[in-house]
């Protein structure tokens, strides 16, 4: 697509820089504005590299291998991310791919690149499934450790002969799909969003709580400067959760109150804590 986009690149389609500005707001039509409304919904695009973590008990080195997968496919997408983003709005003014549903296509389309245009296009829909996969992976792994202490039916945590939790998957894929079904594309990222978010403050807050009260761990994971990467971490995620739209945060808070009731009423009398 970059190489294609670029003999069309324009740098004054650039300007203004930021027609909406940076703060979410509510536009005109009701519809949220701004950057950081656009990122806190493309969010979803960088938190699988996070499912990589569960993971971390069939890894042979998960010190290295995981660091090494997590933070080098992180910064190697970033670039090609924010590549394709240049060359796009660079080839094509931002008021005519932005209508479009499939704007790398469109933009293709309209530099004569039909072909192109419909590999792309073809190359989405392939690539959705293993996107897929990869989140089916890490929610069913934590459904799997859950299960395993208690926190879910333990039946759960059973696996087949070979090793493999078919269980928990089966689940993780009835649940998606029922999900999937139920709700539109866009309030199932924002959701999806706003539930990460949440889990990366508990991981940072966590983070920091341990290297004060238990700062004999051994870690094999280090987290450099952790007393200023903690704060920013949470600081950061917090304004993307703000920046999310004001129904999207009232679910979330129904979702998580609902949660609460599922464990007061269940997990915690089933736990593994339960029974020390």
């Amino acid at each position: 697509f970059i190489v294609l986009a670029l003999p069309a690149f324009d740098a004054a389609r650039f300007s203004p820089f930021l027609p909406f500005g940076f703060a979410a707001h509510t536009g005109p039509d009701g519809a949220p504005q701004g950057v950081m409304a656009a990122a806190a919904l493309i969010f979803f695009a960088f938190y699988g590299f996070d499912a990589i973590s569960t993971a971390a008990e069939e890894a042979k080195d998960p010190g290295r291998d995981l660091t090494l997968g997590i933070i080098g496919s992180m910064v190697a997408c970033a670039v090609i991310y924010m590549a394709v983003a240049a060359a796009a709005l660079g080839a094509s003014p931002w008021q005519a791919f932005s209508k479009s549903d499939e704007p790398l296509a469109f933009i293709l389309r309209s530099g004569g690149h039909d072909l192109a245009a419909t590999l792309i296009a073809a190359a989405a829909v392939i690539a959705l499934p293993t996107v897929i996969m990869a989140f089916m992976f890490g929610q069913s792994r934590v459904f799997f450790a859950m299960a395993r202490d208690g926190l879910l039916p333990r039946g759960l945590a059973r696996v087949s002969p070979r090793g493999a939790p078919v269980r928990v998957t089966l689940f993780t894929a009835i649940l998606a799909s029922v999900i999937a079904g139920a709700a539109p594309l866009k309030l199932i990222a924002e959701l999806a969003n706003a539930g990460t978010l949440a889990a990366f403050v508990a991981t940072a807050a966590s983070m920091m709580i341990l290297r004060l009260g238990r700062p004999d761990l051994p870690r094999p994971f280090r987290t450099p400067v952790w007393w200023l990467v903690g704060p920013l971490a949470i600081a950061g995620c917090l304004y993307l959760f703000w920046s999310l739209p004001a129904l999207t945060r009232w679910l979330f808070l129904g979702w998580n109150l609902f949660g609460l009731v599922v464990y007061l009423a269940w997990s915690r009398r089933h736990s593994l804590l339960a029974g020390n």
